[in-house]
Parts: C-alpha cells; structure tokens; sequence
C-alpha cells in the first residue's frame, strides 16, 4: 500500500484525469435507464413449483388489470352512469393491445357483482393480448399507455391489480433514490465543511461519492442487461455507495491532513494508504461480504441487489485508492485551503480533550461502562420479541398511489367481487391418466372439501360445471373413451387439465397478505383429503406465505455466512483471535436494537405521524436485508478503531494506553463519518415506499447507536478488559513474530523492534 501511494504521488494527474473522465461513460449510462423488475419470489418454494406447472401444461392466461368508475352524483341504474362509462372505455376497445374490456352492463342484466354498494361505482376488466411478456415490461411500457386512453370529466377512474401496484412501485422506487439524493447532498456538503472547517477538503469526500454512486448506477444498469435486477438496487447503491464511499475517503483525508505536516506529500501519502488505506481495503471487502450474502436468500433476484451493492462498494473503495489520493498528491498542504471561520479542524484541542477525557473515563471504569452500554442496548431491543413479518406490497405504498387507492375501494366497496384466488394443483404419477375414474371420484371429494372451508366463497373445477350434474355423471362424462362434450366443457379441460396435472380455483375475497388467507393455505396443505397424487398449492397468498417461510428458513444460513465470512476477513488485518469475534459479538448486539426501534416505530406506530405510513407488520424481507447491508458497514468504524489501537499498540505494547490513544484519535473521524452516514439513510425514512423507509431509518439508527454507544464505549470497555489477550493468536496462524511484547501470555518473538516512547529495544 505504501508503494501504491508513491505511484499515485508519481502520476498523480494522470490518475485524476483518468478518474474524473470514467464519470462520463458512467452518467451517460444513468441517464439511459434501464429495465428494473419488482417481482420478488421464493424460487424452491411449493408455490412456485406449482406455478412452473402450470407455466409448462396449460394454456396460458392474459394478464389484465382493474378500473374503478366512480359517479359522486349518479348511481348504476341510471341509463347516463352506463353511457359515461362506456364512453370513458371506448378508446380501449378498439387498441390493438386489448383482448376485451369487460363491463357490468354487458349483459342484458346488470352484474350486480360489478357494482359498488353504495351504487355509485363499477368495475371495468382490460385484458391485454401480449401474454409473452414480462409483469415488468407489461407493467411501464404497456399499461401506461392504456390507463393514460380512460378519462371522463363526470366519473372519477382508479385503477387496482398487479400492473398499476408494479407501474408505481417501479416509479415510486426510482424518485424515492433520486429524492433522496437531492435532499442529502446539500446537507452532506455542511457536514462535511464543519468536519474539516474548510472547503477544499469537505469537497473531495463529496466528489468521491458522487463518482462512486454515478459509477455504480451506470453498472447496474449494465447488469440488468445481462439478468434481472431488483428495483429497489438503486435504492441500495444510493444508501451504501453515497454513504461507503464518504467514509472510506474521510478515514483517507483525515490521516493525511495529520501526516502531511510530518514530511514530504510523497511520505505522508504513502503513510497514509499504508495504515489507513489498508483498514479501509479490509472494512470495504467485509461490507461486499455481507451484500454478497442476498445470494443465498432463496428469492429470485434478490442476490442482484446485492451483488449491484457490492459493485458500488467496490467502486467506492476503488475511488478512495485512486481519485481522492490523486487529488491528495497534487493539493498537498492546500488540502486545508479556504477555511472558514467560526469552524474548527479535524482534531482541534477541543475536540481532542473530549476524546481525552472520554477514553480516560472508560478506561478507568470499564465494568460500569460494559454494563451500562449493554443494557442500554438490550433495552433498546426489546420490542424485537414481538416482531410480525408480512409481504403486501400495496400497504407499503403511499395512500396517494393510484393502485392503493384502487385496493383500498375494491375491498372497502365490492365484497362480493373473488379477488384472491387460491390454485391447487394434483400431480399424478406420468403413467397414470388425470382423468381416470379413481381420480375424478377424488377430485370431485376435494372439491366438495374445498368449498366447505373458511372464506371460500366457489370453487372452479372440471367438477363444478353445473350443480344439479352428480358425482356418478362426471365420472361417466370423462371415462374413457370419452364421447363428444359440449364446446363449454372441452374449454374447460383445456384450461384446467394438463398432461399429468389438475387444477382447481378457491375463489375467496380475502386479502392476499392476511393471517386469515395463509391460514386457509396451510389447511389445504396440511389437511387436504386423498387425492392419489401430489398436492400443490399456489396463488398471490401462498406465494406471500411461501416468501415469509423461505426468509425464515434460510436467514440462519446468510447470517452464518456473513459473521463467518466477516470473521475471516478481519482476522488476518487485526492479527487476533478475540478481536474480530468481539467485533462481531458487538455488532449483533447493536443489531438488534435497531430491529428494536425498527418494531417500535413501523410495527407500532409511534413515528406514523411525521414519516407518513401505514403501521403494519414488517416487510419480511427487511431484516436479513438490513442485517447484510449493516454488518459490514458496522466494521467500518470497527476496522478504523482497531486498526489504529493496533499501530499504537505496536509502539507502547501497552494495551490500555493503545486503546485511550486509539480513541482519541478516531473518535471525531468516526463521529463525523457516521453522523453522515447516518444522514444519508434517515433521507430514505422520506421515501414513498414504506419498505424504503423501514431500510432507511433501521439502518440509520444502527450507525448512530454503532458509532455512539458501541464503538466509543462498549468496545473500548471491552478492550479494556481483555487486556493483552486481544492480541492473542496461535503461532501457527501468523507465526512467533506476530506479537513483539513480553507481556503477551503465549508465544515467543523472534522480531526486535525499537520503541520510540520508552527509547529501548523489545524483543
């Protein structure tokens, strides 16, 4: 790393130009945009499996979407309320993109299913022709354009179903990244001035994140041309690159404005990447590391987001190695240029007798700060123990989203209206035929069953054709060889019968994400009467209750994978055993108090009124999310503690003055890089989407309490306490040399060293 910084020193304006030109590729890419998914499913689940099925031996269905009519003054039985909504349709009927427009008044006798309660709104269904595209591109290039042909001046339209719910979540999520930016920069750009009380260096952490995040955009965006990519990545690449890449050059700016005074740029530079810049090469491969662990979540696309994370860190981490020593090199001492006044430098005598006195007072009652800090923590955590986990997107949308406003009416007014079908599958043995007298005699028993359950309100089979045909006639009508069928009833079993399988439809108007639907699905699953094949159940409900259990099931394995991981990659650079698995002890505990607060404010409602929400259950997605991204930026702070108590052991072998200087000498680095960090993230708690909010303030509220009580107090209480044995590490890991002080309890050294303090030789 050292040789590092005097290559960069040596072509340092070759390095700056280079870096500042790859921002234009970059902003050109952004600006394109790109094809972003929301679909979020559990790939290996039942539902899916049966979803495949379906995909693969049945005719496929047209996708289609909702529209609410509403008249404040006329009702449906008046002959000018018809009229206005057929005038509002029209334009639809004669696209070439729709199937049919489907109306209460098609018929001779009004669909009274189609009509609100209060008479004042109906129902109208659009069918859409192209089958073969995505839900996503169905969703931004189709649906606008046909919601954009139905307006009346006379007839409020709303739209509901899973087009609209897509089209505003894909909007919602990409102003909420571009909002948020715009609020936080400004106040960044502050920050930063007061942190360095000049304006040269508040610029440069705040150019080096601005090129970071383009960067990072610019690369998903070329990711989603090669695979799906989960929309809300570029809320990720924002949160994490924005933030990462700030800290990551504040920790490098820091250091070199105390060591450019000592010696030469040259020196200083190399100095500074040599400590510095190598804690931050570590902390930013412990952040990639927990990103990375999406993957194993077990949810489609998923792992995108953060493997689009892990780029934008590379990328931060990149430019932190690059851009920002480059500009280092060439500014030199004007890096302190254009101060200001009435502010103060990175470690002004003020500053550094706090610090003092902080780490005197930890060090001299280390008991009473450990438990103190520790129960302040649990404390914090407790609502964890009453934590509900939910997947429905639309209660995560803003009350002003056209498809919640359209949910919210379809539920409050058409009760009578199915809008939550529960699809059960029959698997049969390939030698058996689906229509054999055994299992018409079975599918007709759980028909019967299905209909008698909870909250069915029909059920559609090749068994409910009529109710006055029997169980001996369907056997009869199907046995082979079977006689000529009416054209109603071979439409029929195209739909519903495949090679191997059958499908029947419980029609229910229950909300798709409620306890009372995944109840309804776990009996049909668990209690279902013999079919003589294998029983799936499918639909939007035990697709969400698959979602919920898949994340419950594979959570310990990311979350294995990641302390593991992280364990590995902090062991070789603190050069100790104990260290990075207090690291990561600590880390989990501040983790759960922000899961604490996360139920205490979005659970339980008490911040409702100011972030604008719903309060609900959880987003079941959010916590292992925010348990990937905050483990590793949790080390960031950790890294540049440890690494410095480190150096400073390496010259006293003292630990308890190790560890007061380390603190002193970090601890307004880490403030101010965390007071930004967590500025960053509490932007998001103004998001639209309440899933980006419950991110946004979970997180933000971890760095504070991480940079706050766990970094300035627990760990140095820690420290404190363990004494030498922090160092500790078996001889066979790092060998003999690894610790140069005769105080450490096991190993023998091999290196000498000179200790400038006590101006003697310790071997």
């Amino acid at each position: 790393m050292a040789s590092w910084g005097r290559w960069v020193y040596r072509f340092r304006w070759w390095v700056v130009i280079l870096s500042a030109l790859s921002l234009i590729p970059a902003a050109w890419l952004a600006q394109r945009g790109g094809h972003l998914i929301t679909e979020i499913v559990p790939v290996q689940s039942q539902s899916m499996r049966a979803m495949d099925l379906i995909k693969k031996q049945l005719p496929p269905s047209m996708p289609s979407f909702g529209l609410i009519l509403t008249s404040p003054t006329l009702t449906a039985g008046e002959p000018q309320f018809k009229a206005l909504v057929e005038q509002a349709v029209e334009p639809l009927r004669g696209d070439p993109r729709v199937k049919s427009v489907s109306t209460a008044f098609d018929k001779a006798k009004v669909d009274s299913h189609h009509i609100s309660k209060d008479g004042h709104s109906t129902i109208v269904n659009v069918q859409i022709k192209d089958y073969r595209a995505d839900e996503t591109t169905l969703a931004m290039k189709i649906y606008p354009a046909l919601r954009a042909m139905v307006h009346c001046d006379k007839l409020a339209v709303v739209a509901f179903g899973a087009l609209p719910e897509t089209y505003d979540i894909n909007v919602l999520t990409e102003n909420d990244a571009k909002q948020a930016e715009m609020r936080v920069l400004p106040l960044v750009g502050l920050l930063l001035v007061f942190v360095f009380g000049s304006l040269v260096g508040a610029v440069l952490p705040l150019a080096a994140g601005l090129l970071a995040v383009t960067a990072g955009i610019a690369c998903m965006l070329l990711l989603a041309q090669i695979t799906p990519v989960l929309g809300f990545a570029r809320n990720v690449v924002v949160m994490v690159g924005l933030g990462v890449a700030i800290d990551y050059s504040l920790f490098i700016l820091s250091r070199f404005r105390r060591q450019v005074g000592t010696g030469s740029v040259a020196d200083a530079l190399a100095h500074t990447l040599a400590t510095t810049g190598r804690a931050v090469l570590f902390s930013g491969t412990a952040v990639a590391v927990g990103l990375l662990s999406m993957m194993f979540l077990g949810l489609s696309h998923v792992g995108s987001m953060g493997l689009a994370g892990t780029i934008v860190v590379v990328l931060s981490v990149a430019y932190a190695m690059t851009f920002l020593p480059g500009l280092l090199a060439v500014l030199g001492p004007g890096v302190d240029s254009l101060k200001l006044p009435f502010t103060t430098g990175a470690q002004s005598s003020r500053s550094a007798r706090f610090w003092h006195r902080l780490a005197t007072t930890v060090m001299a009652h280390p008991w009473k700060v450990l438990l103190a800090a520790s129960l302040f923590l649990i404390l914090l955590g407790l609502p964890l123990i009453h934590i509900r986990l939910g997947a429905e997107a639309a209660a995560g949308l803003p009350l002003t989203a056209e498809s919640r406003r359209g949910a919210a009416l379809l539920h409050g007014q058409f009760d009578k209206i199915d809008t939550n079908p529960v699809i059960v599958i029959i698997r049969y043995p390939k030698s058996y035929s689906p229509l054999s007298v055994d299992h018409i005699e079975r599918i007709y028993a759980l028909s019967r069953w299905l209909a008698k359950l909870p909250g069915v309100n029909e059920v559609k089979s090749i068994v409910d054709l009529d109710p006055s045909i029997t169980r001996k006639l369907y056997v009869q009508m199907y046995a082979p060889p079977m006689a000529p069928l009416p054209g109603g009833v071979r439409q029929i079993l195209r739909k519903m019968v495949g090679r191997d399988i059958v499908m029947l439809v419980a029609q229910t108007s229950l909300p798709e994400a409620s306890s009372k639907s995944f109840a309804l699905v776990r009996l049909i699953r668990e209690s279902h009467p013999p079919v003589g094949g294998q029983l799936m159940v499918t639909g939007s409900s035990a697709v969400r209750a698959d979602f919920i259990a898949t994340v419950g099931k594979n959570s310990p394995l990311v979350i294995g994978i990641t302390v593991l991981a992280t364990y590995l990659v902090l062991l070789p650079l603190l050069r100790s055993v104990l260290l990075p698995l207090k690291a990561v002890f600590v880390n989990v505990l501040s983790l759960s108090a922000s899961y604490g607060a996360l139920v205490w404010i979005f659970q339980e409602g008490h911040l409702a009124w100011l972030l604008h929400f719903t309060p609900g259950p959880i987003e079941a997605m959010t916590p292992i999310i925010m348990f990937c991204v905050l483990f590793g930026l949790s080390m960031d702070y950790e890294v540049l503690l440890l690494s410095s108590v480190r150096e400073e052991y390496g010259k006293s072998c003292d630990n308890t003055r190790a560890v007061a200087a380390g603190l002193e000498q970090t601890g307004r680095t880490i403030t101010g890089a965390a007071a930004i960090m967590a500025l960053v993230l509490f932007a998001f708690g103004f998001a639209d989407i309440t899933a980006v909010k419950e991110m946004g303030i979970g997180m933000g509220i971890a760095v504070v309490v991480d940079a706050t009580v766990v970094r300035c107090l627990l760990v140095p209480a820690t420290m404190r306490l363990l004494g030498d044995w922090n160092w500790w590490a078996p001889d066979f890991l790092f060998g003999r040399g690894n610790r140069r002080c005769p105080t450490v309890p096991a190993g023998g050294i091999r290196e000498v060293a000179w200790n400038p303090q006590a101006k003697r030789k310790i071997r």
